[in-house]
């Protein structure tokens, strides 16, 4: 898996987990569609700066697991896959592809929810011993 990256002004590691299905949640994702999609996947995240850490095309929806910069949004990551997939597929073949609006975003990374609390309260309590000498 991907470690911490870093750009010009920020290191990161965000990771988002991202489930989408087609419109009517019909079975249509499977065979040929289904590699054909994974395709255009992988080009959009090339083309956006994504990484694909994993990802599995089921005939009635999607799960993506993407590393992304600090600078894209959940939601606009969720509309370059969704859109740019869509179009791209569409514009060659038939039948084509909708996406419902709906999608599943979730995120994962290096720490757990509680190891952030502590270390913000280790903070706190730092400043507050700091002010105090």
């Amino acid at each position: 898996m991907s470690k911490q990256k870093s750009s010009r002004h920020s290191k990161y590691y965000l990771n988002y987990h991202i489930i989408w299905i087609p419109k009517y949640r019909h079975p249509v994702l499977g065979g040929e569609v289904r590699h054909r999609l994974e395709t255009i996947l992988r080009e959009i995240a090339k083309d956006k700066g994504l990484e694909i850490l994993a990802q599995e095309i089921m005939p009635d929806h999607i799960h993506i697991f993407v590393s992304s910069p600090p600078k894209n949004s959940p939601a606009l990551i969720v509309n370059w896959l969704k859109g740019i997939s869509a179009r791209v597929y569409n514009h060659k073949h038939v039948p084509r592809i909708q996406w419902t609006r709906s999608y599943y975003v979730g995120t994962a990374g290096t720490v757990t929810t509680e190891t952030i609390k502590r270390y913000i309260e280790e903070q706190t309590k730092c400043k507050e011993q700091t002010s105090s000498e």
